[in-house]
Formats: structure tokens, C-alpha cells, sequence
């Protein structure tokens, strides 16, 4: 930047007010004030939104309370908690800076708190990370750690949450059939998925504001994942930008990304040619969202309305319902997106498309007549539609109803998966790999190394599995290793109702 003169902590301390209004982000000093009169609330109003937020070059900034608070000091860590470090200088002209920080200045009292600051994250006592065994002790650290709308956000699902515990409990009801006596010395988990070679059959799901989590957010799980060779699919609604995301691993690393159409489609394309540019040949779009779920965990704790993602532009505030973000900030998703559309998501994506979200037999033959590279088995992970069915359930209504796909499309499974077994069982009954989005977000409460242990973990348990059923690479799993009588008589038979003839009346 081209205002590099030093600023000491007395001239920076004098515009601490909504009226004269300089932070210090990263030891560089910026003015906000021009934007604290455009909102119409004023200094004072209780309903101040996300201080920043931009959506295809557009800058939006309110002053919050949060930004008030750090007036005339230094914002770093509440404004790391929530954005990506290029916002500022990326999107803001040069005329705002004002310069550098000089350090030699910073007094004891200077870097005190502001009063009555919280920040945004906390250090809470968290156990070891060696001493992490499962996805499952993730989960419970998580939930002693995370703050309560962390906490709450993630770990929520639509109203009763049958759907979510059911995706877990289902795959317990099936039953492994090993063919042991062969010799499992040599094991490989490799496999490929969309034409690429991936060092385990999963991948990580796309999931929001990873940052909530821990500030590394989406780029954390990124490098977390290189090692191992496990694709990340990056969610719309990502922390980061996806150009901050990508360069973090190298250019043969796989990374997908998840698409959430947008009401004003000109967005979509031009949020498509961007990510396309960066490399990335596979996009996952979402058809389970329509409209967020009711998520009632997520509705009691009040959002921070300074939360917002750079992709989406969607902002965190709270309203008459709550303060669900799931609800909160999907008002630019699309619900009129329909199969006739996919003609025009074809004209701007020329890469491999993936449909995420389907929950029928019929569905997912339209989308091998539609002439997609991949489906994925999943109901949001519980999240959207309460009592929709669990994605086991779905796996096993594919192959009574539509055997056919798995010769067309590659079927990946995102719904309850927790163990190496649980891998291995959607692998056996037709899976070309699997999806992880709650036990990744989890793991990424210990940062990167909290992700490259969650895999190590993830990665044991499968090979232990396949070395114990009797097979040492996965061309040889099939449905003949796994029982799944237990769970057949839930499957259905027929696309509609099995006897239930009645059919409505016109109704006014």
C-alpha cells in the first residue's frame, strides 16, 4: 500500500468514537467512520448488522457493537475470528489506510481489552490431542469447548433430530460376513472419485463458517487434508474466499466445491467462472436445501450479527424466530431450482456435476437420465427435513429400485458416518466413497493437526475393518460381506405407496 508512514498508539487512540472511528487490523491502521452514518439504526441502533461483508467486488460495512468496542485500538482477534485476512485490503480503498502500526508506541493499557469485549474465541482446557481415539471424543470435546452458538449451529439438526440420530443408528443394525484364512498383510485404501486418485474413499463435506470453529477455518482443513490425500468440497457459505482455500494445498490436490443456486442466477455464473479459474473441476450442488430447516437448538442461542461469508454475502442477524444462522442466512438460496434448470447449470459449469441431496430411488434415476457424473445419498445431515430417510436407507432403495445407477454415476453416501466400519459397509453395498462434515468440523477444534488425526484415525479403523473381513484393496468389497436383513423389511418396494390406493380430491 502506498501510505506506509507509522502511526503511533496516542494518534490512534484519539478516534475511538462511531463519529472518528480508526482499528488496527494486522498492525495496519484503517478508518471506518464514513460508515457509520449510513446506517439508519445510527451508532446506537440494537439491530447493526455484519461490519463486512462482500459479494462479487461490493463492500457493505456497518458499524457493530463489536467494531465500536475496538475503536481507536487493536481489532485483530475479533476481526480474525470472523473474516478472512484479505477483506480489508482486498475491498477497501486505499484512502481508508491510514498506515502502519508503530509498535515501538503499544503501552500495557493500550492492549488491554476494550470493556466489556468478549472474544471471539475463547482458549478452553481441552484434553491432549493423543488422546483423541474416535470421531466420537472429538464430538464430546467439541461439546464442553465450543462456545453455545458453535455448539449449537453444528451440532443441531431439524426439530426432533430423528433423522440425524437415525443416520447414525442404522448402521449399526447392519452386520459385517468376514471371508477370513487370506493373507491381509498389504492393505490399500485407495480408490478414485470424479476421474481423480484419492488416498482414502471420502471426502470432506461442505459445510458453513468453519472459522466459528477455530480460526484456520476452510484453510485448516485444507492443508489438514493433503497428506492423506483427502478431497475437501468447499461450501458456498465457506469463511474464506475459495482463492484463500485452494492455495492451500498443492495444485494435484483435489478439491470440490458445493453450490447453492442463487435467486439472482447472474451471481451463480459469475461465482462458477471464478472457481473454475482456480482449477477446480467438480462442483456439488445442493438440492435438500430449498429452504433451511427448522433447527431449534441453533433458534435459542442469539447470533453474532458480525458474522457474515465472503461467497454468499449472507449475514448473521436475529429476528421474531431466533437466531438460527441455517435459517438466517440461506435467504439468497433459490427454492424455484427444478430439473429444468440443469440445462443452464450445464452452459456455465463445463466440469463434472455432482447432484447433493437426493433422498428417493426416483430421483436418483432422474439424475442418471439427466446425465450427472455423481450423486450424493444425504438429507443434510438430519438438519433440514426431520423423519426424511436415513442415507443407508437410501443406499438399499437404489439397489431394489434403480440397480442400474451404479453402472452410470458414482453414488457417494454424507449422513451418520462415524467409524471406519461404517465406511466400509456403504463401500460393500455399492459406494464409491463417503462424505464426513460434522466429525472433520469437530476434529478442526485442535486446527490442522486436530484434521490430519482425525483421518489417521478415520484411515486405521477402515484398514483394520478390510484386513478382518478378509479383502486388501477395494475392488474386492461387495454386498455379499455385509448382512442387511435386519434393516430390509424398511426398505421400499415400489416408488409410491405399497397399498395405500387413496388419492386426493381437489381442494380449494
Amino acid at each position: 500500500m502506498a501510505n506506509s508512514r507509522l502511526i503511533s498508539v496516542e494518534e490512534i487512540s484519539k478516534h475511538s468514537t462511531a463519529e472518528d472511528c480508526w482499528i488496527v487490523v494486522d498492525g495496519k491502521v484503517w478508518d471506518l467512520t464514513e460508515f457509520a452514518p449510513e446506517h439508519p439504526g445510527g451508532p446506537q441502533s440494537e439491530t447493526w448488522t455484519a461490519p463486512l461483508f462482500y459479494t462479487t467486488g461490493t463492500v457493505v460495512l456497518n458499524h457493530s457493537p463489536v467494531i465500536l468496542k475496538h475503536a481507536g485500538r487493536d481489532a485483530t482477534t475479533s476481526y480474525s475470528g470472523i473474516h478472512a485476512p484479505s477483506v480489508l485490503p482486498n475491498n477497501l480503498d486505499e484512502s481508508k489506510f491510514i498506515g502502519e502500526l508503530d509498535t515501538s508506541t503499544i503501552t500495557d493499557e493500550w492492549v488491554k481489552p476494550p470493556p466489556e469485549a468478549t472474544p471471539q474465541f475463547q482458549l478452553h482446557e481441552k484434553p491432549p490431542l493423543h488422546t483423541i481415539l474416535n470421531s466420537r471424543d472429538f464430538e464430546e470435546v467439541a461439546s464442553r469447548t465450543l462456545d453455545a452458538k458453535t455448539w449449537a449451529f453444528y451440532s443441531s439438526a431439524a426439530t426432533d433430530c430423528v433423522t440425524r440420530d437415525a443416520n447414525k443408528s442404522l448402521f449399526e443394525r447392519l452386520w459385517f460376513r468376514p471371508r477370513l484364512f487370506r493373507n491381509v498383510r498389504d492393505v490399500s485404501a485407495k480408490t478414485r472419485m470424479l476421474g481423480r486418485e484419492i488416498g482414502l474413499p471420502l471426502f470432506v463435506s461442505p459445510a458453513a463458517m468453519a472459522k466459528m470453529v477455530n480460526p484456520e477455518g476452510e484453510k485448516g482443513i485444507a492443508k489438514g487434508c493433503v497428506d492423506a490425500g483427502v478431497p475437501q468440497c468447499i461450501s458456498t457459505n465457506a469463511s474464506y474466499p475459495i482463492e484463500e482455500i485452494v492455495p492451500c494445498a498443492p495444485k494435484s490436490h483435489p478439491f470440490f466445491f458445493q453450490l447453492y443456486v442463487n435467486k439472482d442466477r447472474s451471481k451463480s455464473e459469475t461465482l462458477l467462472k471464478h472457481v473454475r479459474s482456480l482449477g477446480v473441476d467438480a462442483i456439488f450442488v445442493t438440492i435438500d436445501a430449498p429452504v433451511p430447516g427448522k433447527r431449534e437448538a441453533d433458534e435459542r442461542v442469539r447470533a453474532d450479527e458480525s458474522l457474515a461469508t465472503p461467497m454468499s454475502g449472507a449475514k448473521a442477524t436475529n429476528d421474531k424466530k431466533g437466531g438460527g444462522l441455517g435459517r438466517v442466512m440461506a435467504s439468497y438460496i433459490d427454492p424455484a431450482f427444478t430439473w429444468e434448470d440443469l440445462p443452464w447449470l450445464k452452459r456455465c459449469w463445463k466440469g463434472k456435476i455432482v447432484v447433493k441431496g437426493v433422498q428417493s430411488a426416483a430421483d436418483a434415476r432422474r439424475c442418471a437420465e439427466e446425465g450427472v457424473d455423481g450423486i450424493v445419498l444425504s438429507n443434510h445431515g438430519g438438519r433440514n427435513l426431520d423423519t426424511s430417510p436415513p442415507t443407508l436407507m437410501m443406499l438399499l432403495e437404489c439397489h431394489r429400485l434403480c440397480p442400474e445407477i451404479f453402472s452410470k454415476l458414482e453414488v457417494y453416501v454424507d449422513g451418520g458416518i462415524r467409524r471406519g466400519t461404517d465406511i466400509l459397509k456403504c463401500l460393500c453395498l455399492g459406494a464409491t466413497a463417503v462424505g464426513l462434515g460434522r466429525p472433520f468440523l469437530y476434529a478442526l477444534n485442535y486446527g490442522q493437526k486436530g484434521v490430519e488425526h482425525c483421518i489417521d484415525i478415520l484411515r486405521d479403523e477402515l484398514e483394520t475393518s478390510m484386513r478382518l473381513i478378509g479383502i486388501t484393496d477395494l475392488s474386492q468389497v461387495r454386498p455379499g460381506l455385509v448382512n442387511t436383513a435386519a434393516v430390509d423389511h424398511l426398505v421400499d418396494s415400489t416408488e409410491d405407496h405399497p397399498w395405500i390406493k387413496w388419492r386426493p380430491t381437489a381442494r380449494l
